[in-house]
């Protein structure tokens, strides 16, 4: 990451601050540059500081830059009160502390009154607290503490009046994060070195109305003209608006409208999905084929089951069934497990089919014609236990190139680089961990390196003009320039698509030939027009959604099989990958049981609408992201029971009592109009966004429209308005209502590519369901006077944190192995330990105690927060010990102590 910064911007301090927090372990290249360097070229103002990720992504507002630091060092959350810190910062203090910084850094004397009303709000914030929001330093107190550092830092009587919010800055002034950060950015110079910086900044100007005003930075670039279309567009926009076309079926591409054909990559039968799988793919596209059927596109969403390969012959074993019923009864758990999800496939099909044999085989022939294919001799692992050449996925091993313990036979998870299982070091069969040998087999190859120039010339052509994500892009890159290699496309193996060609009949195609084939093969099976969406390139963009271990063989492997062929294909258009999702602080593991699995989600009681909006909020989108019971429980109550829940139930809840459930008169203040513009400049970024497949910024635009609306009732009290009795106060509370609801209106179609059923909902509530769901630059007056609502009630619950620990304890390995009904047989058998002599049969029980011991900490963690009885915690607290000393044994180190545990305690707090 590249942060860069002015000398002496004091806006810079926020992530200073956050890096030096981190102990400067954060991965930041500080880079100066002058005040009048433009390093965000789209930007119509130029500023600083400027963060720019490793995938070229700019963030130039400096708070979410020191929110986006400290969420790498885990020490900031999306709290909604540090959110409304932070728009207070951005929104209300900078127009009036800029003048005055302005009017100071350039030898005037400044005219400190307007400044006072929001430091008697700073102050009276602070009465009796430490910090600005709960218990702990968050960025609402760096934002703050740094935006002030220039006005009061060295200038004690402009807060001699507001001993509160001076004991706070002094208190951080000495913390030593603080002071490397000052020491940094203005070179030791302090206060004085900042004033080039000020005088360089653009001042944001305030918005003068009657009443606080909602208006974004955007608002501000926007002509008078553009407003009053926005405004013009809300009064009269509807009738204009386009209809959503009635979707017959099968839905086929159609010539002169945009034809989108989406697939996610198809999910291996025999394996239960768990969170990762489900964004990763099939829940991402999801959102994307709902968001495209909303802005009209011809739109097919295909996917299903790859269900051929050793996976399932060995899945077959243990279960002891045939492939055949290991697959019917997988698919069905898969076709279930995304139902409840809400998955709304166009078409979920299998691999097992007339169509794959034929379609794979057609292909077959055709590279073998056009001399595409290569024989050679295969030297292979078979494992003598099993009596079975073992596909590459169930061999496991030391990787030859980066040393990484657990790389798969073809590919390693930790460099990424594609290996042959024979070239593992100290290789074990991934089923009975014996080690197998080395065999030879005749194999046939597709010739790669023949075919790299045609794919060259596709791939130039499709990276440039489509939207590949910046991790698809790399992979496929770093394939290409070391040189393609041939690769089988043939296995020893009986259960899958059989070869045709003689000589090799007892073999069968490679999993990763046959399975991309499953996408044309699986829309044949929905409509026998099935070449109309993929051999009509010219017609149609393929989307193709995937975690990013997939890409090559999307991007490489099956655009040569198909480009091979010499037929006009439909070819990947946009190739859109994400990066893994974690759980808690390590990875999701079936056979240990850890992390939440697809069959896990409907017995935790939480809504299925709860699960997608957090896998979408965390979306691994550029970095891998974690699932954290603790962060989920809090984006559940902050973003949407506090933020969007409570705008549309309290906006609906006050329509009814106060205007008997009907639309009343709108008569539009500057005020409103205001609210409608910024409305507007985020629903024309959501769509941007969405366009663009940025699925998890586009939620952001959601929640910030939600936030306006709230801000907006907040800052103009509809209550109070009526209780004055005067007929100009009742229009205006009517107004602010009535859009009230028009932006409840607008979330729900927003909404519906996250959050369906929510959607469904709110449209019920606001009895809208009749109104053609569809999504343009626009934002208009859908609910016109007269109109009446529905019955509103509470959109979300709360999730309380007791639950969640509960949860994260049943789901932090302790449990029986997804799918399975009683314990191992060697666990069976172990001798029951006991409290004071614990028995360990093997290094696996390490494993386990980590877990223990992660949960346990969360309990007492949670517990503290909570300020629960002594008792309570200290019995906890012991537990906890307990715990760690039995895993202190097992590892061979020093038990920890509680005298210990206080004294290190102690010294952290010295340290504060």
């Amino acid at each position: 990451m590249d942060l860069y910064y002015d000398k002496g911007n004091h806006l810079a301090l926020k992530a200073a601050i956050a890096f030096y927090l981190g102990e400067s372990k954060l991965p930041v290249n500080w880079k100066t540059v002058k005040s009048s360097d433009r390093v965000v070229p789209f930007l119509k103002k130029n500023k600083l500081p400027v963060l720019q990720l490793s995938n070229g992504d700019f963030i130039f507002s400096s708070n979410e830059i020191c929110r986006y630091l400290l969420s790498k060092l885990g020490k900031d959350t999306d709290d909604l009160q540090v959110a409304e810190w932070l728009d207070w910062e951005s929104s209300q203090l900078q127009p009036v502390l800029g003048p005055y910084l302005a009017v100071s850094a350039s030898g005037g004397k400044a005219n400190p009154d307007p400044l006072k009303g929001h430091f008697a709000n700073i102050d009276q914030t602070l009465k009796g607290k430490t910090f600005l929001v709960g218990s702990d330093l968050t960025a609402a107190d760096i934002a703050l503490w740094s935006a002030l550092y220039p006005a009061i830092a060295e200038n004690s009587s402009l807060k001699s009046n507001y001993s509160n919010m001076a004991s706070w800055f002094d208190k951080l002034s000495q913390n030593a994060a603080f002071q490397s950060a000052v020491a940094m950015i203005t070179e030791n110079k302090g206060v004085s070195a900042c004033a080039t910086s000020i005088q360089a900044q653009p001042l944001v100007r305030p918005v003068v109305t009657k009443k606080k005003a909602v208006v974004t930075e955007e608002n501000d670039s926007l002509t008078n003209d553009e407003k009053d279309s926005i405004i013009d567009d809300w009064l009269h926009g509807k009738a204009k608006l386009p209809k959503n076309p009635m979707r017959e079926k099968p839905i086929l591409p159609v010539k002169g409208q945009r034809n989108v054909l989406i697939t996610s990559a198809l999910p291996y039968v025999n394996n239960v999905p768990h969170l990762g799988n489900i964004i990763g793919c099939v829940l991402s596209a999801d959102v994307y084929s709902r968001f495209c059927k909303l802005r009209g596109y011809n739109t097919l969403y295909i996917c299903g089951t790859d269900e051929y390969g050793t996976a399932t012959e060995t899945k077959a074993l243990e279960e002891k069934l045939t492939p055949k019923q290991i697959c019917d009864k997988y698919f069905k758990l898969h076709q279930e497990i995304y139902e409840w999800f809400n998955i709304g496939f166009d078409y979920f099909g299998r691999t097992t089919t007339e169509k794959q044999t034929e379609i794979a085989q057609d292909i077959f022939w055709r590279l073998q014609k056009r001399n595409f294919l290569l024989e050679d001799t295969v030297e292979q692992l078979l494992c003598e236990t099993c009596n079975r050449y073992l596909a590459d996925r169930f061999v496991e091993g030391t990787c030859p190139l980066c040393n990484y313990e657990d790389a798969r036979g073809d590919q390693c998870d930790k460099c990424g680089k594609l290996i042959n299982a024979t070239e593992l070091k100290n290789p074990r069969c991934k089923v009975c961990n014996s080690s197998p040998v080395i065999r030879s087999s005749k194999h046939l190859f597709l010739d790669l390196p023949k075919l790299q120039p045609t794919l060259e010339k596709f791939l130039n052509k499709s990276t440039n003009e489509g939207d590949w994500t910046h991790n698809a892009k790399l992979i496929t890159n770093s394939w290409v320039r070391d040189g393609l290699k041939p690769r089988c496309i043939t296995r020893d193996l009986k259960w899958g698509t059989p070869v045709p060609l003689e000589g090799f009949k007892d073999k069968v195609f490679y999993v990763w030939f046959d399975a991309p084939i499953g996408y044309p093969s699986i829309t044949a099976n929905y409509t026998d027009d099935w070449q109309k969406w993929w051999k009509n390139p010219k017609e149609v963009e393929l989307y193709n959604f995937m975690a990013k271990d997939n890409v090559p063989f999307h991007s490489v492997i099956f655009p040569c099989s198909l480009l091979g062929t010499g037929e006009d294909w439909t070819l990947v258009n946009n190739l859109v990958a994400t990066e893994y999702l974690n759980y808690e602080d390590g990875k999701f593991s079936k056979s240990r049981g850890i992390g939440v699995f697809g069959t896990d989600v409907c017995k935790t009681g939480i809504p299925a609408a709860i699960w997608r909006f957090y896998l979408l909020y965390i979306r691994p989108e550029s970095q891998d992201s974690a699932f954290s019971w603790s962060d989920f429980v809090l984006k559940n109550n902050s973003e949407l029971l506090n933020n969007l829940g409570n705008f549309v139930n309290r906006g609906l809840t006050f329509l009814e009592k106060n205007f008997n459930s009907v639309v009343p008169e709108m008569v539009l203040s500057e005020d409103d109009k205001n609210v409608i513009v910024s409305v507007t400049q985020e629903l024309k970024i959501y769509i941007e966004l969405l366009e663009k497949v940025k699925i998890r910024d586009a939620l952001r635009q959601i929640l910030s429209i939600s936030r306006i609306g709230n801000q907006h009732l907040q800052a103009n009290k509809p209550w109070d308005l009526l209780k004055t009795k005067k007929e100009e106060d009742r229009v205006k509370a009517g107004t602010i209502i009535g859009l009230a609801a028009n932006i409840s209106y607008l979330i729900s179609v927003m909404l519906h590519p996250y959050m369906p059923s929510v959607s469904q909902t709110i449209q019920e509530q606001l009895a809208a369901t009749n109104i053609s769901n569809y999504i343009c630059e626009k934002f208009v007056c859908h609910l016109q006077p007269g109109h009446k609502i529905g019955k509103p009630s509470p959109l979300f619950s709360k999730i309380e944190a007791s639950q969640a620990e509960e949860l994260k304890t049943k789901f932090a390995g302790k449990q029986n192995p997804v799918g399975t009904a009683q314990p191992p047989p060697a666990a069976a058998q172990q001798p029951p330990a006991t409290p004071q002599q614990p028995t360990f049969s093997s290094p696996s029980n390490i494993e386990e105690l980590k877990a223990q011991v992660t949960a346990q900490g969360e309990i007492v963690r949670s517990l503290k927060t909570a300020k629960a009885e002594k008792d309570k915690i200290e019995s906890e607290v012991k537990k906890l010990l307990e715990l760690k000393k039995n895993l202190a044994k097992l590892s061979g180190e020093s038990p920890p102590s509680s005298s210990s545990s206080k004294s290190k305690k102690n010294k952290k707090k010295k340290g504060k």
